[in-house]
Formats: C-alpha cells, structure tokens, sequence
C-alpha cells in the first residue's frame, strides 16, 4: 500500500525543515511525499532544495490559497491513501503512517484518523491542548464532534467518488470536506487512539473572535452547501467542544 503524504506550504522558512525530516523519518512505508509550494518568496524552497531527491513531487507556483493547494496535491497523487501534513506540523513519532498503513489493511475502511497536539511554536514540548477525538459514532457531526484534520487519512477513491477541497470556503473547507465524506457519505472510519501530530498553535479560523464568527458562518454553510441540515444546537456545540482541550495538556 501506497500512501501519497502532501505538504503545503508558503514563506515556511522557519518551520518548514522539521515538517519535512518528520515525513522522511516515517518507518517501513511505501511513501509518495509530494510537497506543493505557494511561490515563497522567503528562504522555503532554498531548504527544500537540500531534501529535493527525496521527495517524489515538488511543484512551487501561485495558487489561490491553501485548499487549492492541496487541491493540486490531491490530483497529482498516485497512492492508495491520501493524507496532509501541513509545514508547521510534525508526527510525534515515526512509525504514525506505518499505524496508519496498518488500519488501511481492513479492505472496508475508507478512512483513518487520530488525536492530536496543539504546541506552542517554539518548543514544540510545551502542550498548550490536547485533541482527543474518540470512536466515531453515526451522528456525532449533528453534536459538534469532527477528527482533527491533519490525522485524516483516506483512500484515494474517495476523493475520486466524492471531489476534494471546496474553494468557496476561506476556513472551514477541511470541515466541509468531512462532514461530506463522514456525515453525508457515511464512509467506514477507523479510529487510531494516539497522538499522531503536534501542531503549532494558531490558525485561521481561532485567531480572532471575528474569525471565529466567519468560521462559525461557514461552517452553517457547509451543511448547506451538502443539503444537510444541522441540529438547533450543532454550530454552538462545535466550538464550544473545543473548551475540553485544554483540560487534557
């Protein structure tokens, strides 16, 4: 089994490097490392460079934004298994995708996912919460849950059955892509109970409480967009989930 392992990035200098050591440290796999580039203007490709024969596809050209960039490495993917690692996250050990590989073996399962850190962006030590996402249950969309997205893993043919990114959202398209996958498809998970990435602290969505309102706007717009209908309370519930995380450091 082959998994296709994309990295995004874009003025990445400083964190970059440690991404990709963390890919190419990985145990025992069949790995396709396709690493797709925004134009940096910073020292980014100048880093890349230095691992360039190790990696299988490197493509640095403006794009539209991040989940058109992962658009684009989702189409050059030849793998079984398609999984994102952005360029300021890294595995928190090396044998995660051979677990993942391992979980892809039931033929019945469309999709893997774990648990995740959020760390502070230097010492990367410093847990600052904790995702733990826990079994999926049918429905548990309707009550706020949803995996961390930097732990999802799915079969390529998903993807083909069901498209990739939605470029009509700024923040939420990982939300919108796996309410569609999990909610509205209802493709076969397997839950993997570890932690699989550390993920520097920040985002988008959870910088601001304007953006937070944004994201919350767009998250009603991706049950929308599916013909979904959520809860009363499910877009309340969503953020509020996340109050628990920073009871599990």
């Amino acid at each position: 089994m082959k998994i296709s392992l994309i990295t995004v990035s874009y003025n990445s200098e400083e964190t970059i490097e440690e991404t990709i050591q963390s890919v190419l440290a990985q145990k025992n796999i069949d790995l396709e490392y396709i690493l797709i580039d925004g134009a940096s203007t910073d020292k980014t490709l100048n880093i890349v460079e230095a691992y360039k024969s190790k990696i299988a596809v490197f493509l640095s050209e403006k794009d539209k934004g991040i989940y058109d960039a992962m658009n684009k490495g989702i189409q050059l993917a030849t793998g079984d298994v398609i999984g994102i690692l952005n360029s300021d996250d890294v595995f928190t050990n090396d044998e995660i995708l051979g677990k993942v590989c391992k979980a892809f073996e039931d033929p019945e399962i469309d999709a893997v996912y774990g648990d995740l850190e959020y760390v502070d962006r230097i010492d990367l030590s410093k847990v600052k919460r904790k995702w733990i996402s826990g079994k999926y249950k049918e429905g548990a969309f309707l009550k706020g849950w949803m995996p961390p997205h930097p732990t999802f893993y799915v079969r390529k043919k998903i993807y083909d059955a069901f498209s990739s990114f939605n470029l009509e959202f700024n923040s939420a398209a990982d939300y919108e892509i796996m309410l569609r996958f999990i909610h509205k498809h209802k493709i076969k998970l397997s839950y993997l109970p570890e932690i699989m990435v550390k993920m520097r602290q920040g985002g988008q969505s959870n910088a601001s409480l304007i953006n937070r309102l944004k994201a919350n706007r767009e998250d009603k717009k991706a049950w929308l967009v599916n013909g979904l209908k959520p809860a009363p309370f499910t877009l309340i519930k969503k953020p509020l989930s996340k109050l628990g995380q920073f009871l599990k450091k």
